[in-house]
């Protein structure tokens, strides 16, 4: 699909369309007033201030269809050039329009503005002619926007749309919309009975459910073995730590407005952790090491808390509450190079396990003006990027260079993906650091007998265990590998009466192999039991009636497929077997 912010003809026809947009709500709610209408990468939106009224996106096909009535009409849209003074004059009853002109550099003599027939608003444009030109559109969802994105000014109405120049092209845009409904980790968690949440506990606190769970415990157990065969130690760490040792590593002066309020508990103030880099320094420092010791790896699924923006928050995605993959490597400089391979190695080998091909690798770097972001330390800066940029050159990762994504304290390697709903982030990250070993005062003897401080590698192979479950939903639509899936066998007999105790035979086989086993044994028709089934995403569907029951053995049906196979109960167990150990991946 085309990108629209970038390409001038699209560019300029969705500006045109917001327009469109608001000239419509002006004649279907005509006390509104709007503050901006910008073109994004996936259309426009339009964030409007409609007083009392509240939209719902059943309001949207009336609003598009005014808009098709005034494209029809075929209204001239002109430019109108304009002094400070005289825009000032024409939008002196609209607070939002008084605050950008006022903003305005005193220099701008001339500001300009759009009008068509009624309707008129600044913009920079350029705009299409006529109206006739905005043919093909369709308004996406409403949603609420702080006006100037801050939380202490009004609620405004956010009205998405996107625009096109042929039907075709939009009608492809709308089929990968409804495509990534189907795809939304929050509708199949749902449907799968995944993870929950509610207001009562607290928005992005969300909850796993037995079927959810079962998935975090495989993900935890799969990603910890693997740690363990390379020599991680795991540990357990509290979820709170005192503000001082946030003030001790950076974070308090660096990231405190992404954490929850402190509490004071004894005279001594607490906050919830947002990251386990603290904690994991205290552990390193708890005895002495020598350089022999090096490279330390020390490893936690650690439970961390950040306070994200409401309107961030998105499911098991974007969480307040989320389970890190979180390791710090400790390693002497000249260890810097073998141990980042290692964790690059283990990221690609994770990555080939899920069927993950559609990646990017970011260099992430300070800003150097950004004195306040970043840990004031140039010669510490330009060692530790140099050295990341010379190991990537030297394994041969293609990698863009991203200047201001940097954490406080490091450059990192960020690999981020673009999954099937929303825009891309980072799923695994390693960042180099040399700036806490120092806050902490961390040491180890070397091989002169003298005292120097180590290097840390912060990892993170998952992510975080929630947004990894998320991306890998959305990526197989919940159709997951058997060695994931909460239900991996559903037994159906054709007639309860003649089959069942057959089934239960069954049942009882496989879950003494330690198999995820269902039985229905409701009194619905077959196919609506071979229906659920296929709804509920299981791998394998056995049915079991006269023959089966006769020569003792099963008949399965593999997931979005209508053939069935016939064989006995011990194949099964085996290839059962294998399919889990090898983690097969069907990507139906």
């Amino acid at each position: 699909m085309k990108e629209i912010k970038n390409d001038e003809k699209l560019n300029m026809l969705n500006h045109s369309c917001a327009h469109l947009l608001a000239h419509a709500i002006k004649h279907l709610y005509p006390n509104a007033k709007y503050w901006v209408g910008p073109v994004i990468d996936e259309g426009f939106y339009y964030d409007i201030d409609l007083g009392d009224v509240t939209l719902t996106e059943d309001d949207l096909p009336k609003i598009e269809k005014e808009m098709k009535k005034i494209s029809k009409d075929n209204k001239l849209i002109k430019r109108i050039e304009l002094s400070k003074q005289e825009a000032l004059d024409m939008f002196k009853d609209d607070e939002y329009k008084l605050d950008l002109i006022n903003r305005m550099d005193e220099n701008d003599t001339v500001i300009s503005a759009y009008k068509q027939e009624d309707f008129i608003d600044l913009c920079r444009g350029p705009h299409v002619n006529s109206t006739k030109e905005i043919k093909y559109f369709k308004l996406l969802k409403v949603s609420g926007a702080y006006w100037k994105n801050d939380a202490k000014n009004k609620m405004l109405q956010r009205i998405y749309g996107v625009c096109y120049d042929n039907e075709e092209d939009l009608n492809e845009y709308i089929n990968e919309l409804e495509e990534a409904k189907l795809r939304d980790h929050r509708k199949i968690g749902k449907d799968m009975e995944l993870f929950m949440s509610d207001d009562l506990v607290g928005k992005g606190m969300p909850m796993f459910l037995p079927n959810g769970y079962i998935i975090w415990e495989e993900l935890e157990n799969y990603i910890r073995n693997k740690e363990k065969k390379l020599g991680y130690m795991h540990v357990l760490t509290p979820c709170v730590g005192t503000v001082n040792l946030y003030k001790t590593s950076g974070h308090w002066d660096h990231y405190k407005e992404n954490m929850f309020p402190a509490m004071e508990v004894d005279g001594e103030e607490f906050v919830l952790r947002p990251m386990n880099c603290p904690h994991h320094m205290m552990i390193y420092s708890n005895s002495l090491h020598s350089y022999k010791d090096l490279p330390i790896r020390i490893a936690e699924i650690a439970h961390d808390f950040r306070y994200e923006a409401s309107g961030a928050v998105k499911g098991i995605e974007r969480g307040r509450h989320f389970c890190q993959n979180d390791s710090h490597i400790f390693v002497t400089p000249d260890q810097i190079k073998s141990e980042f391979k290692g964790v690059v190695d283990l990221i690609f080998d994770v990555y080939k396990d899920f069927g993950i091909k559609n990646y990017r690798c970011v260099l992430s770097l300070r800003d150097p003006e950004d004195k306040q972001k970043y840990h004031d330390d140039d010669e510490m800066w330009n060692k530790a990027e140099n050295e990341l940029r010379e190991v990537l050159n030297e394994l041969g990762i293609e990698y863009t260079e991203e200047i201001g994504e940097a954490a406080f304290y490091g450059p990192k390697l960020d690999v981020n993906v673009k999954p099937a709903v929303g825009n891309e982030y980072t799923l695994s990250t390693c960042q180099l650091d040399f700036c806490l070993p120092a806050k902490f005062d961390l040491k180890y003897v070397d091989s002169n007998g003298e005292k120097k401080t180590p290097v840390v590698l912060h990892r993170a192979i998952l992510g975080s265990l929630d947004r990894f479950m998320a991306y890998i939903l959305e990526e197989t639509k919940g159709n997951l590998p058997l060695w994931l899936s909460p239900n991996q066998i559903n037994i159906i007999p054709v007639n309860n009466e003649y089959h069942l105790e057959y089934a239960k035979k069954i049942k009882e086989i496989l879950e003494n192999n330690n198999f995820r086993v269902t039985l229905d044994d409701s009194d619905e028709k077959l196919s609506y039991k071979m229906r659920q089934s296929v709804i509920s995403k299981v791998p394998y569907t056995l049915i079991l009636g006269d023959k089966e029951k006769e020569s003792e053995t099963i008949s399965y049906r593999l997931r979005l497929s209508n053939d069935t196979t016939n064989i006995k109960i011990d194949d099964f167990v085996k290839l059962i077997e294998e399919e889990i150990k090898n983690k097969v991946r069907r990507d139906e």
